[in-house]
């Protein structure tokens, strides 16, 4: 497998972590972002749009909404479960691929979007200027980060978490799939990749979203993240059990339903300069859709 994966692939592409992720955490967590995203870039209907990481789509659902029937998504994602439940949703056109390495000419698309994709990037600066090479020239960038900060709810979790394994490796396990994680939550750092790979009037906001979600929904959400994927891996079945009954009966006895939250986004956005011109030579049309 390539090293410059937009997701830890093994882990992903479990159909039961895919199913998971698809029904809690794109519609709590991912969705809401994805569609504000999709806005900051004013896709004209029509819009030939890449979406690279797209897991189930949550983004690719947003940017297909806005370009409409002429217009076209294409979503790649190296997860065949998660290509299969997006192919289910019949809004873009899934292709299997990695970046860097993205299978298209350049100059193709009129945005490009990686919806909390960066950070799982072993290199990122080759993924962005991959990006970059397939976007046309006056084109869109655009992507999505956590900001900084955690939940009362993610601390109680790991604090049980913590009661079966040490926070040291819950760590180390969550650095090894999204490396850049924690310099992402930086608006700062996230402005100063985009424009030193080229992009120019680049703009990073930081916006809040509000979350309500049941205590069994936010458990099983927390059990389909990188750390929840490592400790049942780690865990045997009976250790397993006891870790999920014990985070049951800590959470039912601290919260009420339902639970309510709020997450700190960034979202960024960055355009390819215009061609430069050349002499006597006319700046390439677009290629058929």
């Amino acid at each position: 497998m390539s090293k410059q994966h937009p997701r830890n692939v093994s882990g992903y592409s479990d159909a039961a972590v895919a199913a998971a992720y698809d029904r809690l955490l794109v519609p709590y967590h991912l969705a809401a972002p994805a569609r504000d995203l999709v806005a900051m870039l004013g896709l004209p209907a029509g819009s030939l749009v890449l979406d690279v990481g797209s897991g189930t789509g949550a983004a690719a659902v947003a940017a297909a909404e806005e370009v409409g029937p002429e217009g076209l998504v294409v979503a790649l994602e190296p997860s065949l479960e998660m290509l299969r439940l997006l192919h289910e949703k019949h809004v873009c056109r899934a292709v299997a691929g990695l970046a860097p390495g993205l299978p298209f000419p350049a100059d193709r698309f009129d945005a490009v979007l990686a919806n909390f994709v960066l950070s799982h990037f072993r290199s990122y600066e080759p993924a962005l200027r991959d990006m970059i090479r397939v976007l046309r020239a006056g084109g869109g960038l655009g992507l999505t980060t956590w900001g900084a900060g955690q939940t009362e709810f993610m601390r109680v979790w790991k604090e049980v978490a913590g009661e079966f394994v040490s926070n040291e490796r819950l760590q180390r396990a969550a650095e090894e799939v999204v490396p850049w994680e924690e310099r992402f939550r930086d608006s700062a750092h996230i402005q100063r990749a985009l424009e030193d790979t080229g992009l120019v009037g680049v703009e990073v906001k930081r916006q809040e979203y509000r979350v309500t979600i049941g205590l069994t929904d936010y458990l099983a959400l927390r059990e389909a993240t990188i750390e929840g994927r490592f400790l049942r891996q780690e865990f045997g079945a009976e250790q397993w059990h006891a870790f999920r009954q014990r985070a049951i009966a800590v959470f039912q006895g601290r919260f009420s339903e339902p639970i309510k939250y709020s997450r700190v986004i960034n979202l960024a956005l960055g355009r390819k300069p215009p061609a430069r011109e050349t002499s006597g030579v006319a700046s390439p049309r677009r290629a058929s859709r």
